[in-house]
C-alpha cells in the first residue's frame, strides 16, 4: 500500500512539473530522467519483495523516515556452533576435520546459503556462527549438520531466526 501512495505521489509530482514548465528542455530531461530512476527503484523493490516470498523467505518491508527508502527486512538463521561431546580427536584428526569444516563452510558460501561465517576470539563454549540466507529453519538445520565438524561430534548447532535489513553491510 505505501509502495502504491509513493508511485502515485510521483506521478503527481511529475504532471505537476510538466504542467509548470518552462519549456525548457534541460529540465525537462531532469525530470523524465530523475521520474524514471524513481520507477525503476520501485520496481525494483516490488520485484526483489515478489521474488523473496516466491521463493518461501520471510520478509515484512518499511519506508525509512529519514531517507524515504523501502528497506526490506529478511528472515536468517543464525547457527551458534558449539562445543561437542566429542573432541578428543588427535591432532592429526582435528586438522583434518578442520579442513573438512573450512571445505563445507566455502561451499555454503559459494552456493548461496550461507552469508557470514567465522569463529569467535576467545576459547568459550561457542566456536563460532555462521548466518544462513535460505527459506526456513529446516533447511538451515540440514546444512549446518552437514558439516564434518558436527557429524563427528566436535561441534554441535544451535540455531536461532534472527532478523536483518536486505544489502546493509557490516561497518
Amino acid at each position: 500500500m505505501k509502495i502504491r501512495l509513493l508511485f502515485i505521489a510521483i506521478i503527481c509530482t511529475v504532471m505537476a512539473c510538466k504542467n509548470n514548465s518552462t519549456g525548457n528542455e534541460e529540465n525537462d530531461n531532469f525530470l523524465n530522467t530523475e521520474n524514471s530512476k524513481l520507477n525503476d527503484k520501485l520496481k525494483s523493490v516490488q520485484t526483489q519483495i515478489k521474488d523473496l516470498k516466491e521463493k518461501g523467505y520471510q520478509i515484512f518491508d518499511y519506508v525509512d523516515e529519514k531517507t524515504k527508502d523501502t528497506v526490506i527486512m529478511q528472515q536468517y538463521f543464525m547457527a551458534f556452533l558449539k562445543s561437542g561431546p566429542n573432541r578428543n580427536q588427535n591432532e592429526d584428526e582435528a586438522n583434518e576435520l578442520q579442513a573438512l569444516h573450512l571445505e563445507h563452510l566455502g561451499k555454503m558460501y559459494e552456493m548461496g546459503f550461507a552469508d557470514i561465517s567465522g569463529p569467535f576470539g576467545d576459547d568459550g563454549e561457542i566456536r563460532g556462527i555462521t548466518i544462513y540466507n535460505v527459506p526456513n529453519m529446516q533447511m538451515a538445520d540440514s546444512l549446518a549438520n552437514a558439516d564434518p565438524m558436527v557429524k563427528a561430534g566436535r561441534l554441535v548447532i544451535e540455531i536461532h531466526p534472527w532478523w536483518a535489513a536486505k544489502g546493509f553491510p557490516l561497518r
